[in-house]
């Protein structure tokens, strides 16, 4: 399977939402993401419910990009040629994915660039 097959014609939403990026000891029950590993937990949250999280390092700021498309586990390079195409625009990303669906997080001030990118390889961008 080539990437470019999911890309072309793919759905792209923005989130209305700006979110943040929190390091903590726990989780919290309004995250749209949580991440434990052994030494710490990750939530990604609104970013006006941060208050509501006790966190040791908060990174605000970001805009989710969410790929509308069921991507299958086989589906090899996706978020490969999502972040290379986007780091050749200069725009950071976090990237996140469920159990058929990626996310990628970018700044606020990178999103114009980043969909302009992402529409140039293709996906449909809706906000």
């Amino acid at each position: 399977m080539d990437p470019a097959e999911f890309l072309e014609g793919g759905a792209v939403g923005v989130s209305d939402e700006t979110y943040a990026v929190c390091r903590t000891d726990g989780d919290h029950p309004d995250a749209f993401a949580t991440v434990r590993e052994a030494n710490e937990t990750t939530v990604v949250i609104e970013q006006g419910r941060i208050d509501a999280v006790e966190a040791d390092a908060v990174e605000p700021g970001w805009k989710r990009l969410t790929f509308e498309m069921e991507l299958p586990f086989e589906l090899v390079g996706f978020l490969a040629a999502v972040a290379t195409a986007l780091a050749e625009a200069d725009v950071s990303v976090f990237a996140l994915s469920s159990y058929a669906t990626d996310h990628v997080l970018v700044k606020r001030d990178d999103l114009a660039a980043a969909v302009r990118k992402l529409e140039g390889l293709g996906c449909e961008v809706a906000d």
